[in-house]
This record gives structure tokens, sequence and C-alpha cells, in this order.
């Protein structure tokens, strides 16, 4: 290392906090010191530190201060011992195990200049056998403080350890010797020297430890201090597993093994080595150990492709176990996805810190919301950092809620959250733990030396494939961090948009790929840095909000980063697609007589779409302007148009059906109207909302809808909570200021504002012309656009309607598909869901009718009796004190509908309110001409509008160097299609012209892209729609295809119509409650 060093002594202070350090460290080592055991150096930064060789190589991680993760130890080769001279280099970071928290208070913000005292940097000689009097007494301690007063290993535990105490008089090493054999009492004869053999004949235990260390990707540090906690815990690790051979070590997260890989290439080497000989387990099958409420579907299918796959590229290997032990509640689509990544065991434990109701399960079943099921363990030690404590050992047997048909319990030890992991003291306690049940059942045998993998093998073959085990139906909903839902605003839109955006990118690259495949090369590699980047952002403490403001930082520029990124790449496909073409927007410059045909809408969803859109005015042509019915009030240059499926509409010159119109009595009193619904607004809060068709009223009786203020000031976890006695203080916030900015006749609106405390709240509340969907009967829907500056501090601000509407359960979009929840209080389950995850859409409905709140970015929702609310910002003080302070810019949308939920177009109407239209303008009539020709859906769903389409992408494993010369590569395209409303479904599924005679095979494959036996779905011809597929769905089924095309010098002319073949039972198809999901044929 070539660097400039100055002198550094005991006592020298370092800082401020996040700054590293690196000293050179010489030690000379006398000759006479070979005789002992052990010689190391002792070195307390009182922060993170690393030693390293001279050459560069992490050799392990050192934890300053005094706390229980204290290890400040770094032993002494032998060579270098023998030598008398040793070289290293320590890399100090001036942060602690949980950062740097100003007031001393974990979740405090940090304190940025915070300095650390270097308090011990010596050459000692350890006394091994005092330390190992020092680890038997506080066995033998634990055993007496944790085993009931009647057992008699308690009791004898409590004599010894007296005994111990007498006959330690001068310390010598004789008092030692004879202390340690009174120690050999309870744990047996010279168990010591057994060593890691002391395990043997385990299979039977109880518990089964594994060693662990959670590192948080990013928390109360950002996320370059995560890649050093990475490697110092790991670098620990594997010095532990070469003196204590039964330590195993499993460790989730994809994204920081990749971490290590490039920034820590030598240790990533001797992590790979521990791999390989099955000891360093990785686990998850996931990028991250991600939240599970916000992420799309698609992006929790992402989290697994990717993690498995850097599994599989740089160890051979699959997770079999999914693992989030930290995450914050876990959606009851996951069973599905879980299996579909080829993983068949699901571990966590979060559900133990309930507020309300205890978990009733310890081992189970858990059941998806589409039938799927998995086999989960959530461990009775209800904690994933256990200090491999007696008491650890007592709780997961003591704990267990499943003793009548399993008693094994997983043991999760090791330092965790910021990372460290296993100490040496813990796997000491262990083998005296298992020392002394080897002789005596008071504690439950212990095993070590396996995996997590084998422990849930043992409980499938223990309980006759989970058979025996209760079982879970749908969410595992935490009750606590309910907060999180809402914090940090920005962060929920980034996600959102983002998720979004990369479908689109995905969508157009792979239509520009297949069209013109010699001009355009599918640019995988840049989608898959961006992928990466949102990924990492849905880490559990980054997107829910809970983290400090330096990760937020980092966060914001990734999704910047992100858009710049997606925006360039939709774009380049784009002018593949239609060349010379430009996005419009209000400010694009026509040319003179621009014609109607020269602007289209590319629809990147499945569903038909008619909506409206905003014109440049100048330099249209005559033709054009017939197609604007209404010129911007605030800018005479913009016309308002209907674009029906990517065509601009000209028939509106003779009518239309639902006219919109926006009107005031001039003070107090405004409606936005059209022949379908009605909304008004008068003294500042909704009092009506009408369907005008039906002529029913939608607000309660008496009551009033807008916005609305709470106190928010949870019991401790401030960004993580918000408490049901929120719900005691609502403030109704009043629309002043209220004006009407447009009057129709395709788009009514009105502005207003909201001022409170600090914070301006304005509204640009909208009505169109069209229904929310082309569905027959379709409503149509209030747009609400915020800009917020809001400077409030322990505030919750929502978005209410009382409805005259009754049902005992809301229904709230989840991934691919939704949940229904309780509006009622009747016991303590129903009561703890007072604020729960939406994605969405959140609807309340009775038979014949109902009311949808639809969001843009935002996931809390609650439906208290009638009040159905979304969650817009919140303001807590910690862990970043600045939380949602500032600007703010977001949507969402009021949408009546006809029918119960299940008969709504809702979750349509949702999925074009989170998808923009992409308006091209051509400038060039050729140009048109052609974009007439290229304007078409890939793919299009009939006789199920049950079943939406999610993805359109490139297969995984394509080869997209275009250098490459391998004659085997395929041209393949991934279509991932669900059902929606929880029902049976056959889809007839048109194979648009972009692919047309060109699709050779297609067959369902698993999330991972894998083909499955018998799974080949036949191309069928109908003369109407073309190439079709028939797919069959169950209620809330994902289904992967794999398209693969031949190449157009290669396209066979004639393709065989057969009948679909038989659909297969899968491995993930349940049988259980006496109900069975059938296999048929036609």
């Amino acid at each position: 290392m070539e660097q400039k060093f100055k002198p550094a002594k005991k006592g020298d202070s370092f800082g401020p906090s996040w700054v590293g350090f690196q000293i050179h460290v010489s030690v000379t080592i006398p000759e006479y010191w070979e005789q002992y055991e052990r010689v190391q150096f002792e070195f307390d930064p009182g922060c993170e530190a690393m030693i390293y060789d001279v050459d560069g190589t992490p050799l392990q991680g050192i934890t300053g201060g005094f706390g229980g993760d204290r290890r400040v130890e770094y032993i002494i080769p032998m060579e270098a011992r023998m030598k008398g001279t040793h070289e290293f280099i320590i890399e100090s970071s001036c942060n602690g195990m949980f950062g740097v928290p100003w007031n001393g208070d974990t979740i405090a913000p940090p304190d940025m200049n915070r300095y650390f005292a270097l308090s011990s940097a010596d050459l000692v000689v350890p006394n091994q056998e005092a330390w190992h009097l020092l680890w038997d007494f506080s066995t033998l301690r634990e055993i007496i403080d944790s085993l009931p007063g009647n057992s008699s290993l308690q009791n004898k535990a409590l004599v010894v350890a007296n005994e111990i105490m007498n006959t330690f008089r001068s310390g010598d090493a004789s008092d030692i010797r004879r202390c340690r054999k009174l120690a050999e009492t309870v744990f047996g004869e010279n168990w010591q020297d057994k060593g890691e053999a002391i395990y043997e004949g385990d299979k039977q235990a109880q518990i089964w430890g594994i060693g662990h260390c959670h590192i948080d990707t990013a928390w109360l540090w950002p996320y370059r201090v995560t890649q050093q906690k990475v490697a110092r815990s790991w670098a620990t690790q594997i010095d532990l597993m070469e003196r204590y051979p039964e330590h195993r070590f499993s460790c989730s997260q994809a994204q920081q093994y990749k971490w290590l890989k490039e920034l820590y290439p030598p240790l990533f080497d001797r992590v790979k080595e521990q791999v390989l000989a099955r000891k360093f387990h990785p686990v998850g099958g996931s990028w991250v150990e991600n939240d599970s409420n916000m992420p799309s579907g698609e992006a929790l299918v992402r989290q697994f492709v990717f993690g498995q796959k850097f599994f599989m590229e740089n160890f051979g290997i699959r997770c079999e176990t999914a693992w989030l032990p930290d995450s914050f509640g876990l959606t009851g689509a996951y069973p599905q996805l879980i299996r579909g990544a080829g993983m068949k065991y699901f571990f966590t434990q979060k559900l133990s810190w309930n507020n309300i109701n205890v978990f009733p399960h310890s081992s189970f079943n858990w059941v998806g919301i589409d039938g799927t099921q998995v086999l989960c363990h959530m461990t009775p030690v209800d904690t994933y950092t256990a200090q491999a404590s007696v008491g650890d050992i007592q709780k997961g047997l003591t704990n267990h809620k499943n003793l009548e048909s399993s008693d094994t319990s997983l043991l999760v030890f090791g330092n965790g959250d910021g990372g460290g992991g296993p100490l040496a003291k813990m796997l000491e306690n262990l083998r005296r733990i298992r020392a002394t049940n080897n002789h005596s059942r008071d504690l439950p045998p212990i095993n070590m030396g396996h995996s997590v993998d084998e422990f849930f093998e043992h409980l499938m073959e223990s309980t006759a494939a989970g058979k025996k085990l209760p079982n879970w139906h749908g969410e595992l909903y935490l009750e606590f961090h309910r907060g999180t839902y809402t914090s940090h605003g920005s962060i929920k839109k980034g996600n959102r948009h983002s998720e979004i955006l990369l479908r689109d990118v995905e969508h157009v690259a792979t239509l520009a790929s297949i069209a013109k495949s010699t001009e355009y090369t599918y640019p995988k590699g840049k989608i898959d840095e961006c992928w990466e980047k949102v990924l990492l952002n849905q880490f559990h403490d980054v997107l829910p909000g809970s983290a400090i403001g330096m990760v937020y930082e980092d966060a914001e520029k990734l999704y910047a980063e992100v858009a710049k990124d997606g925006k360039s790449l939709i774009e380049e496909a784009f002018q593949v697609l239609f060349p010379n073409s430009v996005l419009l927007s209000p400010e694009t410059r026509l040319q003179p007589n621009t014609s109607l045909n020269q602007i289209i809408g590319y629809n990147t969803t499945f569903l038909d779409r008619r909506e409206i859109v905003k014109i440049p005015l100048d330099g249209a042509s005559a033709g054009l302007k017939t197609a604007v019915a209404q010129v911007d009030n605030n800018n005479n240059e913009v016309g308002y148009a209907i674009m029906d499926n990517g065509v601009l509409d000209a028939s509106i010159a003779n009518g239309l059906d639902l006219h919109a119109s926006a009107y005031t009595n001039g003070s107090n009193h405004f409606v936005l109207r059209n022949s379908s619904v009605q909304l008004t607004i008068s003294n500042g809060r909704i009092t009506s909302l009408i369907d005008v068709q039906l002529h029913r009223e939608l607000i309660a009786d008496g009551a009033t809808g807008g916005l609305v203020i709470f106190e928010d000031r949870p019991n401790y976890w401030d960004a993580w909570d918000v408490e049901i006695h929120h719900l005691e203080t609502p403030t109704a916030l009043e629309f002043t200021n209220i004006s009407v900015v447009a009057h129709g006749p395709l788009r009514a609106s009105v502005q207003a504002q909201v001022k409170y405390g600090k914070s301006t709240i304005k509204v640009l509340i909208s009505l169109d012309a069209v229904g929310a969907t082309v569905k027959p009967g379709s409503r149509s829907m209030f747009r609400f656009d915020a800009d917020v500056d809001w400077r409030e501090r322990h505030q919750f601000l929502k978005f209410e309607l009382p409805l005259n509407i009754h049902n005992d359960n809301a229904y709230y979009e989840t991934q691919f598909g939704y949940v229904q929840r309780p509006t009622h209080k009747n016991t303590t389950w129903d009561m703890a869901k007072f604020e729960v995850c939406g994605h969405k859409y959140a609807d309340l409905s009775e038979y014949g009718y109902g009311l949808a709140i639809l969001s843009e970015s935002k996931y809390g929702f609650s439906c208290q009796g009638n009040i159905l609310r979304i969650s817009l910002l919140r303001a807590a003080t910690a862990p970043d004190a600045e939380q949602d302070q500032g600007e703010h810019q977001f949507s969402w949308a009021v949408m009546p509908h006809k029918g119960h939920f299940l008969e709504s177009d809702v979750p349509m109407a949702a999925y074009l309110f989170n998808s923009p239209l992409h308006v091209r303008y051509l400038p060039g009539d050729k140009d048109a001409i052609a974009a007439s020709f290229t304007n078409h859906p890939s793919f299009v769903i009939r006789g199920a509008p049950n079943v939406f389409l999610e993805t359109i992408k490139r297969g995984e494993y394509d080869d997209f160097d275009t250098s490459s010369s391998n004659v085997d590569s395929s041209t393949t395209i991934i279509a991932r299609l669900y059902e929606a409303f929880g029902g049976h479904a056959r889809a007839t599924v048109a194979i648009g012209d972009h692919f047309s005679g060109r699709v050779v095979r297609v067959v369902v494959t698993n999330l991972l892209e894998d083909e499955e036996e018998d799974e080949e779905v036949q191309i069928l011809d109908e003369n109407d729609l073309g190439p079709v597929l028939k797919l069959d769905f169950r209620g809330f089924e994902v289904k992967t295809l794999k398209l693969t095309l031949q190449e157009k010098a290669s396209i066979r002319t004639q393709q065989t119509s057969q009948k679909i073949k038989k659909v297969t039972r899968r491995s993930s198809w349940v049988d259980i409650d006496g109900s069975r999901l059938v296999t048929r044929e036609d």
C-alpha cells in the first residue's frame, strides 16, 4: 500500500463521523513468546475497523467499544511469531456498529461530527485457560438463570458455580485448573478434548444452530458503509470457520456478494471456497432482503431472478430457502413467487414484533392467495440475532407454538443489523451447552454443522411433508411499523415510477429488437443495471422510509439515474419503431400543417384506452384542429383532444357522450360534472358525490370528505410506526382560494389550496369527458393532482371520503391480485389492521355499487367503517430529522363504479392511471404511414377480462453479444400474465403482428425461465385473430410464457395446429383443508 503515514498512539482521536483512516502496524514478538498458546494484537478504536495484510487482503473485522458485539483481538499467525516481526494494515471507519446516533438513542439522527478515541493497541498473551474458565462460568450462570429452580440441572449448576467461587482464591494456574475440573461435573469429563466432535449423533436434536450476520444493506448508515460491513463481518466468519470446524454461516442478499466480488476480490475468493465446501451458505435467493409490501409483483420476481442468477453464475447453486427475517410484513403473493423461483422453504420472524396479537404458529404451511404453499418456519427464539445463550436454546422449545406437530427450532445466532455475526464466545457457549445436554435432558439438545436447507428437509421428513402442520392462509400482516407505507413519499414515488418505466423500456426494446434485429440490439446490460438500482432501493429499511437522511440522498441519486437512463433507452427503442419521431409535449413545435395521423399514442399496456391528451396548436392543420374540442385556459397554444387506442379522435366535432363542465356560485360552491358523475365542494369540503345516471348519492348523509390531518406521535419507532390512537385526533382541512381553471367540454378542473401550519397544499381537481376505462358504463374518475410544500412535524396527512356504502371488508391491490381486509373491529385481529398497504387501488363496494381510490405513488390506506382513506404524507423526525420536509408532487383519483368490485373495472383503471400513454409526433408523412402499421398491440387478450399481461421482455439467457458466434443462441420473448380477480379463466392470447409467423414454440416456464416438463403450449390459428394461445388460469395465478422465434430468413411457411396439451399438476399446487385443485384435459 503506497500511503503516507504519521505516528499514532493510544488516546489519539479519529474523526469526524464516517471518515476512514488507515493505520500501518509493525509489531515485534519476543522470541520466548513461542511457548505461549496464543499471541494477539488487541486494537480498540471505539468504532469499526478491518485488519488487512500488507498486500490488501482482508483478514478479519474489528468492533470496538464494550458492547456485546466487542471483538478487538487479532491473533498473530504462527509463522509471524516464528519470524519475530509482523506487519499489517488496519482500516478504521469512524462509525459504530449502529452508526453514530447523536444522543446515544439507536434511532436518533446521526451526529456528523463524532470522534473516536483509540483506547487500546497492545500486543498481549491471553491466558487461554482463564478465558475458558470465564466461558465455563458464563454457561453455568445462564443455566442457573434460564432453567426452572426445581430442575436437577439448574440445582447442579448452582452448586458447582458456588464451589468454583469458593475454590478460586489466588487466581493462579492451579486454581483455574481446579475450577475448570469442577465445571466438568456439569459439562462432562474431558468434554473439551472432543472439540467439534461434541456434536456427533445430533440429527434428532431439537435446536438446530446456524450462524448468521444480518447486515442491513442501508439503515443507520449509507450503502458505502454497508460494503465495508460486509467485508468485515464475512472475513471474521471465515476466520471462525478455520478455528471451529462445526461453524456454519448463512448469508442472504446477492447484492452484498456482488459488492464483495467487486471491491474485495481476494476475500470473495475465500468466501467462494467456503461456499463450495458447504460451510458458507447463501440463502434467500433474492437481490436484497427487500420490503415485501410495496414492490410490485414484477419487482418481487426480479428480486428472485437477479438473486438466483447471481448465485448460480458465481457458485453453481440456487437457494432453496427464501429468507426475509426482518421485512415489515409479507404479501400473500409470496408463496407462489417463492415456488416459482425454485425454492420450497421460507424463513422469517418479524411477526414476533406484533404489538397487538401473538402470531399462533412457529412451523406451518403458508398458503398464498392463489393456493400455492411453502413450508414456513418462524423461529420460536423470536430473533435473527440470538446470542447463543442457554436462554435462547430454552426458548427454542418453550416458545414453540406447534409442539403437537414438531418440536424442532432453528437458532439463528450472531450479532446483526449492523453486521458482525457470531463471536468465538458464542461458539464456545454452544459447545458447553451441547456437552451438557449430551448427558442431561433438562436442556433441549442442539446440533451444529448443518445448513438451513437441511433443517427444513428434516422438518419436512418429520411432519410427513408438512401434512402434520397447520396452515396459514393469505398475507402475514405485521401489526407494527404501519407508518412505513407512507414515510419518505419521494422514495415511494421513485420506486413506483421506476418500476413502470422499466416495464415500458423492456416492452418497447423487445419489439424494437425483433422488428429490426440487424439495426438494434436489446440493451439487456443497461436494463439490468437500472433494475439492480431499483431492487437495491427496495431494501427493507430504504423503501419503507426508515433510514437516515444520508441513505435517501443516495437513493434519490439512483432513482434519478434510472429515470435518465430509462428515458434514454426507451427513446432509442422508439426511434427504431417510429423513426424520426419525438416525444410530444405542450412545448413541442409542430411543423406547419401537421396532420391528424402524425400524432400517435403508443400504449404499453394490454388494455384498450381512451383518454384526454394535450396537443400543441401552433403548426396544427385544419384536420388536426378538428380533433381539438377545448383550448387550455392558461395557454391558448395548447388544446385538448381525445386519443382512442393511440389515434386522435376527430369525431368529437360531432358531439360528446360525456360533456365535462365546471361551475360555481362565485364564492364557496363548486361543481364538477359530466353525464356520468358529479362532485360538489361546498365551504371547502366535498359535500356530495353523485352517480348522475343512477341518481345515487355516495357521500354519507351529513358527512363531508376531503383532506384531513392527524397528530402522529408513535410510542418509539418514529419513522416506522403509526399508532391506533392517532385516529382519535383528526382535523378536517378546508379547501380555500378555489377557482375554476378549465370549463370543459373535454376536461373540467378546479384549483384549490389548503394552508395548515407552515405548509401549503395546492390541489388541482379534474374531471374528463371519458370513462375511467373503455368498459361500457365505466364512470369517469376525479383526478387530484397535489403540489405540496410540507413543513410539519409529527403530523399525518390523509384524504378521506365517508361513503354511503357498507361492507365488512374493503379490497386493496397487492402483488398479482388483491387482499380483503376488515372495516370493523370485531376482534383484535381486525382492530390491528387500522392502517394497511395497498398498491394502485383501495375499494369499498357493496352489491350494486362501489368506489375506489386510485394511487399513483402512495401505498398507505385504511377503511374504518364507511370511511375510505389514502395516506399522503407523514413527518417523523427519527432516524431522519428532515423526513418528507419540502416539495412533493403526487396524484390520486376517486373512481365511482356501478356494480361490486368483482364486477368492476377498478384494477384496469388503476393500471392505466399508473401507465402514461407515450404520445409521439412524427414530422414526416411517410413516417406517419409506417407508424400506422407498427402501432399495434404485441399481444391481445380475449375472453378473459380478469387476465392481465404484466411483462414483455427478452429472454434472460438470450445472447445479446453482437460479436458472438454462438450458433446455439435463440431469440426468445418472455410474457408474464396473471389472473387479477381471484377466479378461474380461459384466455385467448393473440400473438401480434410484430411476431407474425416467427413464433415456433411456446412453453410455460417458472419465474427463472426454466422450462418445465410437459408444459408446451400449442400455437393455434384462428381466422379472425391469427395465431393464438389458449391458456387456463386459476385465481391469482402467475403464468410465465417463453416464446421462441425463428430468424426471419428461416421462417417456416406453415405451422401445424394441434390441440393444447394436458395441463399437468405442479408441485406448487396444493391439496389441503380437504380441497383440491383438479387437473383437466380438453
